[in-house]
């Protein structure tokens, strides 16, 4: 099963990031048939005399929402020897908490990033629920589930091009659907029929023409294959 990586924003005035530090980095394993990208754009509707359809005009788009199952699991971690599963679910809950960012105060921004991939969405924890489903013989929780949902940040400042969702220099991920196999998938992100391998690796698949519709892959970032 991938690995989900979300890496915290650390405090003080500029937007970085540490894989070094554990206290900035929280692992858990991540089911992709449980992702869900969002999208909404805002449409404003006025009324015109002597027309049953009233005429509507765009007025902007709202930032995309990504919603994951996180798997949290000491329990059958011989590392862990059974300890509490609060100890990943608190670093969640400590992605709502305000922290000082320079001259602001907010929740800290966070990197997710799949497996070896590069960060395919950078955004704040706009909802958390945690679960848990598994308990020791004195109640200590050693399972549970984390439904989150992430709305998409950028600064006022960020580099537009570095933010180019679009780019197939960004890693994202592809929802399949039916009659597209992974030479087609390539074609059409990279340009390249020939780079479908590199895919199939990212997402373990062993025959990439039995792609299933409505399955979840990472799409590694150009650079990285």
């Amino acid at each position: 099963m991938a690995q989900m990586k979300i890496l915290v924003e650390l405090e003080g005035g500029k937007l970085q990031f540490s894989e070094s530090n554990p206290e900035s980095v929280i692992i858990a394993k991540f089911n992709p048939n449980r992702l869900t990208l969002s999208r909404s754009v805002q449409w404003q509707s006025e009324k015109v005399a002597k027309r049953d359809c009233p005429e509507t005009q765009y007025t902007g788009s709202e930032p995309s929402t990504l919603g994951v199952e996180l798997f949290f699991d000491t329990y059958d971690d011989p590392e862990k020897k059974k300890k509490s599963v609060r100890e990943y679910t608190n670093k969640l809950h400590l992605l709502t908490t305000v922290k000082e960012h320079g001259d602001k105060h907010r929740p800290p921004v966070c990197r997710l990033i799949w497996g070896s991939m590069s960060v395919f969405f950078q955004g704040v924890l706009q909802q958390l629920q945690n679960q848990f489903t598994l308990f020791m013989e004195d109640g200590t929780p050693v399972r549970a589930t984390a439904t989150c949902t992430f709305r998409q940040w950028q600064s006022n400042t960020s580099d537009l091009k570095e933010q180019n969702l679009m780019s197939a220099d960004v890693a994202k991920v592809w929802v399949v659907r039916h009659g597209q196999t992974l030479v087609s998938i390539a074609s059409r992100e990279y340009g390249d029929p020939r780079k479908w391998r590199p895919i199939a690796q990212a997402n373990g698949i062993d025959d990439p023409m039995s792609l299933r519709p409505g399955a979840v892959l990472v799409l590694p970032a150009l650079h990285d294959i």
